[in-house]
């Protein structure tokens, strides 16, 4: 932004003079009017950019970090001890044991079989989220209708029994008559034909015309093993009631699947998306004013694009059945493509695109002047970045750092929620005065229980405990949540430190590049983790902790939404808002803290004073030059995202005809396409980010030169002439 030329080292005092800005009324207040900001800086001749002589700060603060990580790493080591991450991805059956597991006598078993779907009608389902019946692992699901007592009679006794043997429990009931079987509970009283619903056995049922449910040979009801009779009706609603706790798991699974059958595709689009975010840096190197000028306009051209299908797409379902649906008639749908299917979407969709391009179109009228500043500032961070080439490469070490950050919270958050024990209760189907208490299937045949309730069973029904650790588990869950804001904010301050150090040896080189470092990155990194660890903990633990405020807020804002407490309501939302802004704000004073950090090597309380002073005595400057810069970069972004998931957009939903054979078959396209969008936008932002440290990074130099120096020879500014010029040009239209 505010790089310097290469300059010669004799420079006359006539040049200087010819080149000192006139300060304006509003400069002068700013420099000797406004003392509740502080002093004006000083000049001072053996200042030469970041500090070399400096010692270690926020040492307290350091330790507790350090004391913090290790106690990380405590609560890790614990979880993965006592966790089990079988128990999310396999379902357990009546007995604890995992369907489909590897290495085990069930691992060709991967399907939980329900032998009576109806009891999983019962409140008890939404209670312990486990059916109150017998629930085997089976290797395949039932296809086709048939009861223990037709099995047993019919004239193919040997192969139906056969068949019906394999979803009864392992044991010898050839002696056994049909009531008694159906007494212990070794087999299901009938089969239906089933399908694989989330790794479960779920009835498959049909339709005749006018909606009738059917199952079987187009039976509309059946005879249970209690000889009573039911709709297939029932059936349906015992089906959904048995999968009200998997409804959100049937969801993941589906995306997990197109996940699997999509990714080498999403990670091609993710190359394609760094290649292009590379292309566009290189460029902005280059022709930083033509590129920008291309940015805005390319952004306009595909928000466009995107408003002009919505309308194609909205009038296209004009006149097609169901589609004037409202998404409010169509509910929640597991099946998100209903929803393009109806004409209210693309009509949302078309109203928000719309707004957008409105808001974008309005704000680059109005800051057209000052876009010719901060093209002016983007072609010196241009220079700078040029300077600097490493910092391009610098964004791949943060982002390593974040992925190691985010895997070990992730393994530990799956850790912790699976390391309770497997919880076992009593299920039974007349009335008992010890039904759902706690019990031992190794000893419960052996109990009075059985005596009292003759038709008991000790079945599995969830997992937890009653252990000093499972007691303590939501205060390990909330420190896993804690440690994992705090070390991501420190590794991004860490980066906004390296880069701030970096291209402050830029700016304040008098003559670049032989005033530079040789290494300014590695410096400028060697030097935050040796000195200024405790400070950068400091900074990231008070966000982190507005940030876990959030968390919170939001956790209660979802227990409260059925609550009729409409001030609750307001009160609620309203710390929403205000915790929101101050996060903004601690984020705007942390990422200037750390730039003066970098460069002085103070600690952070007084870095973060410095910072703020300095911007309120130029506050003009600050939201004149500063914001519209950000405001073109996250333009770029945009454009980056915008192309990127287009082209996703065309490829996954088969539009792209001579490639149309190439395209996966998917459950929800969307899925790779919000990934690509999501992941281009952290890549494009990764990149953008280095030209937005090095704008901040500049301009707090920049406001300091002006401080510090008048132009003339005795104290010359490190500005370049080009950017001199143009905020003379600024200066003067201001008086």
């Amino acid at each position: 932004m505010l790089a310097s030329s290469t300059q010669s080292s004799e420079i006359s005092p006539t040049n200087w003079l010819v080149r000192k800005i006139e300060p304006s009324n509003m400069e002068m207040e700013e420099k000797n009017g406004n003392s509740k900001y502080g002093d004006a800086r000083k000049f001072d001749p053996t200042f030469k950019g970041p500090i070399h002589n400096r010692g270690c700060t926020d040492i307290l603060c350091c330790i507790l970090f350090i004391l913090a990580i290790l106690g990380y790493f405590a609560v890790g080591i614990l979880a993965w001890s006592r966790g089990d991450p079988r128990k999310v991805i396999y379902p357990t059956d009546s007995r604890g044991q995992f369907c489909g597991q590897a290495g085990t006598e069930l691992e060709k078993k991967p399907l939980l079989f329900y032998f009576n779907i109806m009891k999983c009608a019962s409140p008890l389902t939404l209670l312990e989220f486990q059916c109150p019946t017998p629930q085997i692992c089976v290797d395949t699901c039932p296809n086709k209708f048939l009861t223990l007592a037709n099995a047993r009679l019919s004239s193919k006794e040997g192969e139906d029994m056969n068949y019906y043997k394999k979803f009864c429990k392992d044991v010898d009931f050839s002696q056994l008559t049909v009531a008694e079987i159906l007494r212990d509970r070794l087999c299901p009283g009938m089969l239906f034909p089933s399908r694989n619903f989330s790794r479960r056995c779920l009835p498959d049922l049909g339709t005749k015309k006018g909606g009738v449910v059917v199952v079987g040979d187009n039976t509309t009801s059946y005879i249970d093993e209690d000889n009573l009779t039911h709709n297939a009706s029932d059936l349906l609603d015992a089906a959904k009631k048995s999968n009200i706790a998997m409804e959100a798991r049937q969801i993941f699974m589906r995306i997990f699947e197109d996940y699997t059958q999509s990714w080498h595709f999403i990670l091609i689009g993710l190359v394609i998306a760094m290649v292009v975010s590379l292309i566009f840096i290189v460029l902005l190197r280059f022709l930083a004013g033509i590129m920008v000028w291309v940015m805005m306009f390319m952004v306009i051209l595909v928000i466009l694009y995107g408003i002009v299908h919505c309308y194609l797409e909205f009038a296209a379902l004009g006149g097609t059945p169901g589609s004037d649906v409202t998404i409010r008639d169509l509910g929640l749908q597991t099946d998100f493509s209903v929803y393009l299917q109806i004409r209210q979407t693309w009509l949302a969709f078309m109203i928000i695109l719309a707004i957008v391009e409105v808001v974008i179109i309005i704000l680059l009228i109005f800051l057209r002047k000052r876009i010719l500043i901060a093209i002016a500032l983007i072609k010196e961070a241009s220079r700078a970045i040029g300077h600097v080439m490493s910092s391009l490469v610098y964004p791949l070490i943060t982002f390593f750092l974040l992925s190691l950050v985010i895997a070990y919270w992730g393994v530990t958050a799956v850790f912790l929620s699976t390391s309770n024990e497997a919880i076992y209760k009593v299920f039974n189907i007349s009335e008992c005065s010890r039904s759902l208490e706690r019990c031992d299937p190794k000893t419960f045949s052996k109990s009075n229980v059985t005596a009292e309730c003759p038709d008991a069973e000790c079945q599995f029904a969830f997992y937890g405990g009653e252990t000093l650790y499972h007691k303590y588990l939501i205060v390990f869950q909330f420190y896993n949540l804690f440690l994992f804001f705090w070390c991501a904010n420190f590794v991004t301050a860490l980066g906004q430190v390296t880069l701030a150090g970096a291209f402050a040896s830029f700016y304040w080189a008098f003559k670049k590049p032989d005033d530079m470092p040789a290494y300014p990155i590695f410096a400028s990194l060697g030097r935050a983790l040796r000195y200024h660890t405790g400070s950068l903990a400091f900074g990231s633990l008070i966000l982190s902790i507005v940030q876990v405020i959030r968390v919170v807020l939001e956790y209660l804002d979802q227990k409260l939404k059925g609550a009729q407490n409409k001030f609750a309501k307001f009160l609620l939302t309203c710390l929403k808002c205000c915790f929101w802004c101050l996060e903004k704000c601690i984020k705007f004073l942390n990422r200037n803290a750390y730039i003066m950090v970098a460069i002085y090597g103070k600690n952070f309380c007084t870095a973060a004073k410095d910072a703020f002073f300095l911007l309120m005595r130029n506050i003009v400057r600050v939201a004149v030059l500063d914001k519209v810069t950000d405001f073109l970069l996250f333009l770029g972004k945009l454009l980056i995202v915008g192309i990127v998931g287009i082209c996703s957009f065309f490829f996954f939903s088969g539009k792209i005809k001579p490639i149309e054979d190439a395209t996966p078959i998917l459950n929800y396209y969307w899925v790779p396409i919000l990934t690509i969008v999501f992941g281009s936008y952290l890549i494009a932002h990764g990149f953008f980010s280095v030209y937005a440290m090095c704008v901040d990074t500049l301009f707090l130099c920049f406001l300091e030169d002006l401080e510090r120096n008048d132009g003339s020879a005795e104290r010359p500014y490190f500005m370049s002439e080009r950017l001199l010029e143009t905020l003379q040009k600024k200066n003067e239209e201001t008086k």
